[in-house]
């Protein structure tokens, strides 16, 4: 079978997942806080027939080889955490990171934490602060039900004015969490991330404070994602689909030229 059949197969295939990517990220380009994937791709394999620096006589050298690659593939996809637009919305429980950190979100389980970019937060019937799943933030923040008006703080203070009071009183402090390969992080749907092995532990701090971004109240982060950038790409992997769908149909010509004339 003609190499360049499959190697062409290689390029189909590393361009369909390219644009699988390309739509997940336009179909969440309106998510609060999602963070754009992007397709990384490496080379396959060589075939060496010829050695670069192999002797041709005693005293000479092949400047160069022969070396026929086998193809490519998508290796992995990573996310880019550049910052989104901070949108207003002037809900007293809408919370933006202006800079780097997540949010930590207490899953069902009760034990593990994930980690978040959406501040888009609630209250359950508790009194809790929970995101849109009703998963508690971490630490638990309680707003009690005669609460008047919230303030969040740039730290991440959360007081409140209880009815009869004159002052307002402190209910907690909302803590960000940082990685150090924050790509690392694995995505789990729902606008959370888990910790791994290549993230690193999770450094945990005030906001402001320790290289952490500040927390804004009445502000939601937006996807990251640019609509032009996006169909730019979309071009791009369209043209090279077909490019390798052209090296198919070339090569079955050849195939097929050989077969009726010899």
């Amino acid at each position: 079978m003609h190499p360049a059949l499959w190697v062409s197969k290689t390029g189909l295939s590393a361009q369909d997942k390219a644009l699988s990517t390309i739509s997940n990220n336009l179909a969440n380009v309106n998510t609060t806080g999602f963070k754009r994937d992007r397709a990384n791709f490496q080379d396959l394999m060589y075939q060496t027939e010829r050695q670069p620096g192999g002797l041709t006589t005693q005293n000479s050298e092949l400047p160069s080889g022969l070396q026929l690659g086998t193809g490519v593939r998508v290796v992995g996809t990573s996310k880019e955490f550049t910052q989104g637009s901070l949108d207003v919305t002037e809900q007293s429980l809408d919370v933006a990171i202006d800079g780097r950190g997540f949010f930590q979100i207490q899953l069902p389980d009760g034990g593990d934490v994930a980690y978040s970019r959406d501040g888009k937060f609630q209250l359950n019937s508790d009194g809790d602060i929970v995101n849109s799943s009703g998963n508690l933030l971490e630490p638990n923040i309680n707003v009690p039900a005669n609460a008047t008006s919230l303030t969040i703080g740039t730290d991440g203070t959360v007081s409140a004015v209880i009815e009869n009071d004159a002052q307002p009183r402190e209910l907690g402090q909302i803590q960000l969490a940082d990685f150090i390969n924050p790509q690392g992080l694995e995505s789990m749907g729902g606008n959370l991330f888990r910790e791994t092995n290549a993230s690193g532990n999770p450094i945990n701090g005030q906001p402001g404070q320790g290289g952490l971004g500040r927390v804004k109240q009445g502000m939601l982060e937006s996807s990251n994602v640019e609509v032009v950038r996006e169909m730019v790409d979309m071009i791009t992997t369209q043209r090279a689909y077909e490019m390798n769908s052209k090296v198919v149909s070339t090569s079955d010509q050849m195939l097929q030229f050989i077969t009726q004339n010899l």
